[in-house]
């Protein structure tokens, strides 16, 4: 039996993977490898070239994997790269429509001019502040605005003589005083006022009344065309002035118009802005001319305010196409936003309170959005899709709908979009929006699903190798030494828990070399060493390693009875995993079994009591099959059995102590001993063949620690599947243990196989007559079987 143990013992040499030390030197001293962009992810690279380089309706791109695989700043790294060679898209600014203001008008320009037009808007507000008071303080403008006002002179004075005249012929004198006419009779030569008017006598009191009545309604007759004289003083006077104006600003509209000849877009709106421009010089003016002026009243604001243009997205020549992530894709994140004011107690907004949102500044480029983030904002995934459909940017307010309506709001024009959008999300997001959205595939058409685990390629080396140099860079770090490098690529091989491929969650080297870092610059050195990465595993080791360490005291401590030497029917040391945060450990738990006459069959206490999990339940049903199919192929299965992980008081998931809690019950049952310095993990299925399960490593090392705290003895080992072997990236001392023949791992294909290792004798193989060699852990298990089922079914006693 001895030498089948030694059979199925693992080699030291096979508990850790070969690294290619020769590929990590080379890759050390390659400058090229800093170019490195992606770690394998061929298939996602394929993808990511074909959506990138495909311009028909619908090829967005959904980029589907776990977070921290790396897969924003490698897909942003690529894209980067991809739009070297493309040329920055037009520019967008919004001006005012004086035809509606509530519609400002959307205008494209070649890149890099709307930085321009602004520009030269800007330079007219100038010109136009500089000429206007010398436009109007000319001496011909004065002259005639002088012979307007002594026309409208001429006729009233003409007017108010005729009238003089006639009072004077008649005896009454007429004053003119700031504008008030008033009349006084002349007695002897000289006007008389109102206390000598009252010595008169009757007669000529009555006489003079007569007469200043008569004057009085001459005098309205004689004026009753001035308020038709001061329209029409005034209606000529505005005319001189906006003739003026439109004299001043001519040349300055003049020059715009020669610049912007070949573009009928801002020509037809330089020519609205010509009438505008006037009517709001004539505003200043009349402004001026007060007598008391406001204070609050700006020129050029006034003017800035109607006529400077709203740059909405600009670019530089030069530039590349842009790319932009957008990290809070609210609405009005993505699609800009209409600012408001408070102006004497009401909301008020016009064409300049236009923000852009990430979808105005990306158009002609690349937006990145997390998918998780998207479809949480109200609005936002259903106006995303009507814009990339319409291939146009509306800017409505999703409130209006809601019924928050503002006092006043503004209805942009909308502007062309032409985005190529990346979704970054999981694998249950992308398959639920397929489940969901029928317009999902239409408009997302390429997905590019990056890998969990990466083939250890020489490529793949020497990415791995430049990444972490580029890091290295960042941390003003002057390199690493090809130790530390190879204990970085064994990190990853651990984390994929494979020998020969790395783990896809590259952000978590990245922090293991931040980590390092931290203990190089606290020893002084320049280059990251071996000894500095041992030291940050170490302490992350010890920072999050409190449940371990309490779980492992538990034991010590002998609250939880777990065995490493010595015999013991229906009991087996089975490993767990536990995963906690970031951090997953190992710890034996044991599992008894008991059988007695009866039929209840193979009952799972933890399933009875509701800690068992669907998969752990279905492990332990598996038993029942394989008990079936091995043993009661001529007689019925009868037999009660209970099976139980010991001390565990939280849920159970996996099937990955099915193999123990077998062994546990075939122990049980035959009354044959198990040793208890070896602990078991495995799947089994119903024909007794082992499968692989998960955190092998972890497993390992946590029956290890216990073993190495009681003293190691020889005979402690652990017993795996076979499949499993391709996974174990074992820490260094448990490797050492295994040298040293302290400690064993063995491999087991079938249950046999690990009955014969437990029990320390033969499982025994069916012959051809259908019998198991007497005194076999078979031929007892059959045998206690067929008794159970004679006692419980009736029929001949033993």
């Amino acid at each position: 039996m001895s030498g089948e143990i030694k059979h199925t013992a693992l080699t030291p040499s096979s508990l850790t993977p070969t690294i290619n030390r020769r590929a990590i030197n080379s890759a050390l001293k390659d400058d090229e490898a800093l170019h490195a962009t992606f770690i394998g992810q061929e298939r996602a690279r394929e993808a990511l070239t074909f959506g990138l380089g495909i311009h028909a309706k619908g090829y967005n791109l959904y980029v589907m994997g776990e977070p921290a695989t790396g897969r924003f700043s490698l897909v942003k790294d690529y894209i980067e790269r991809h739009v070297m060679a493309l040329n920055p898209p037009d520019d967008w600014c919004y001006i005012n429509n004086f035809d509606d203001e509530r519609e400002p008008v959307a205008l494209r320009f070649p890149t890099a001019g709307s930085k321009a037009f602004h520009a030269d808007i800007k330079q007219l507000i100038d010109d136009v502040l500089d000429t206007l008071p010398v436009t109007f303080d000319n001496p011909g403008y004065q002259r005639r605005r002088a012979a307007i006002s002594r026309d409208f002179d001429k006729k009233y004075d003409s007017a108010i003589e005729a009238l003089e005249r006639y009072a004077k012929a008649n005896g009454v004198a007429m004053f003119e005083e700031e504008g008030t006419i008033s009349f006084s009779p002349i007695v002897n030569g000289k006007p008389i006022n109102d206390s000598d008017f009252a010595t008169l006598n009757e007669t000529d009191r009555e006489g003079f009344y007569a007469l200043i009545d008569d004057l009085e309604n001459r005098l309205s007759e004689s004026l009753l065309s001035l308020p038709s004289w001061k329209r029409e003083n005034s209606e000529r006077l505005r005319a001189l002035d906006k003739l003026t104006a439109e004299q001043g600003i001519k040349p300055l509209i003049k020059l715009l118009e020669h610049k912007y000849a070949a573009e009928l877009g801002i020509l037809k709106y330089l020519k609205q802005l010509k009438t505008a421009l006037v009517d709001a010089i004539l505003v200043i003016v009349q402004e001026e001319r007060k007598d008391e002026k406001s204070d609050e009243f700006d020129k050029r604001l006034f003017l800035e305010e109607q006529f400077l243009p709203n740059v909405l997205v600009s670019n530089t020549l030069g530039d590349s196409a842009p790319i932009i992530y957008e990290p809070n894709p609210t609405y009005q994140n993505l699609f800009g936003k209409i600012e408001y004011t408070n102006i004497h107690g009401s909301v008020y907004t016009n064409y300049r309170m236009i923000q852009p949102g990430a979808l105005h500044r990306a158009n002609g480029g690349y937006l990145l959005l997390d998918v998780d983030q998207l479809i949480e904002q109200p609005y936002v995934w259903d106006t995303l899709k009507l814009a990339v459909k319409s291939g146009r940017i509306k800017m409505d307010l999703p409130q209006q709908d809601v019924g928050m309506v503002n006092a006043i709001t503004l209805t942009p024009q909308p502007i062309d979009l032409q985005v190529k959008i990346i979704l970054l999300g999981s694998r249950d997001l992308y398959y639920t929006l397929q489940d969901f959205d029928d317009e999902f595939d239409e408009l997302f058409r390429v997905l590019v699903d990056f890998d969990l685990e990466i083939p250890v390629t020489r490529q793949a080396l020497f990415d791995f190798v430049g990444k972490v140099r580029m890091h290295l860079t960042s941390l003003n770090l002057a390199g690493i030494t090809a130790n530390a490098m190879c204990r970085l690529v064994e990190y990853s091989l651990r984390m994929a828990e494979h020998q020969e491929k790395l783990s896809a969650h590259f952000a978590e080297v990245i922090e293991l070399v931040s980590e390092a870092h931290y203990f190089c610059v606290k020893a002084g050195s320049d280059t990251l060493e071996l000894d500095h990465v041992k030291t940050a595993l170490a302490a992350k080791k010890r920072r999050t390693g409190r449940v371990s360490q309490a779980l492992l005291n538990d034991i010590k401590e002998g609250h939880v009875l777990i065995a490493t030497d010595g015999n013991a029917v229906g009991k087996v040391n089975g490993l767990t995993v536990l995963d906690i945060g970031d951090t997953a450990f190992g710890t034996p738990a044991r599992i008894t079994s008991t059988v007695f006459a009866g039929a209840s069959g193979v009952v799972d206490i933890e399933r009875e009591v509701e800690l068992g999990q669907p998969i752990h339940s279905k492990g332990v049903m598996l038993l029942t099959g394989y008990l079936g199919y091995k043993y009661a192929q001529h007689f019925p299965l009868t037999l009660s059995a209970n099976i139980a992980l010991e001390q565990s008081y939280g849920h159970i998931d996996g099937d990955s102590a099915s193999l123990g809690e077998l062994v546990a019950l075939i122990s049980a049952l035959t009354e044959i001993p198990c040793l208890q310095a070896l602990a078991i993990t495995g799947s089994i299925n119903q024909y007794g063949e082992v499968q692989a399960v998960g955190g092998v490593n972890e497993k390992i090392e946590g029956f290890f620690d216990l073993c190495q705290h009681r003293g190691l003895t020889g005979k402690q080992g652990v017993i795996i599947p076979k499949s499993n072997a391709i996974n174990l990236v074992l820490d260094s001392t448990v490797v050492e243990a295994v040298k040293k023949g302290v400690f064993h791992i063995y491999t087991v294909e079938t249950v046999d196989d690990a009955l014969a290792i437990l029990m320390q004798q033969d499982a025994g193989v069916l012959s051809s007559r259908g019998r198991y060699p007497k005194n076999t852990i078979n031929y007892h298990a059959l045998n206690r079987l067929y008794n159970i089922s004679l006692m419980v079914n009736g029929g001949e006693g033993e």
